[in-house]
């Protein structure tokens, strides 16, 4: 009897485990969609308003949630003072400090990173379609985590479930 109730307890907690590692992958790709969301209010705030950054960065930080309001908060202070010499520097480390809870890939850092370097300096209409080839790579990045999720969740699943029978086979 301690046996079967043993091996239940092992199949399901293994099963938990992949359960779990797939709701992780969803939560991951809900980080990027939100990313995109809050490129595409920089994108609409700066084309319509056309105000200083850091006032657009002020104002889209008051409609998105932390750690993305202190992100562009603290963005929009130092870019205020410009303590630092130039957009793209003040954008990279704002992003690397405030971001870091996010536990992001690399090559997603590295994605977030890169409207800075464009931000600062261009007139709106350049502006306007760098912005926009950045959403559609996004828009892509993101296709491409959607199309990996469903399978990987499937097989995280059933990895968790095929080893914990495993464990119980060999613990038997």
């Amino acid at each position: 009897m301690q046996k079967l109730i043993g091996s239940v307890l092992i199949i399901t907690a293994t099963a938990g485990a992949g359960y779990i590692y797939g709701a992780e992958l969803k939560k991951y790709l809900e980080k990027i969609q939100y990313l995109r969301y809050i490129a595409g209010l920089l994108k609409g705030e700066i084309e319509y308003t056309g105000a200083p950054l850091s006032e657009i960065f002020f104002s889209v930080s008051e409609r998105v949630k932390e750690p993305y309001k202190t992100w562009l908060r603290q963005t929009a202070v130092r870019t205020q003072s410009r303590d630092e010499n130039g957009f793209s520097r003040i954008w990279n480390k704002c992003a690397d400090h405030y971001l870091k809870e996010l536990n992001l890939k690399k090559e997603h850092l590295l994605m977030v990173k890169e409207p800075g370097t464009f931000l600062g300096q261009l007139d709106r209409e350049t502006f306007g379609r760098s912005m926009q080839l950045y959403l559609n790579r996004m828009d892509l990045e993101i296709e491409k985590l959607r199309e990996g999720l469903a399978s990987k969740k499937k097989i995280s699943g059933w990895l968790g479930i095929m080893s914990g029978i495993f464990l119980v086979v060999i613990l038997l």
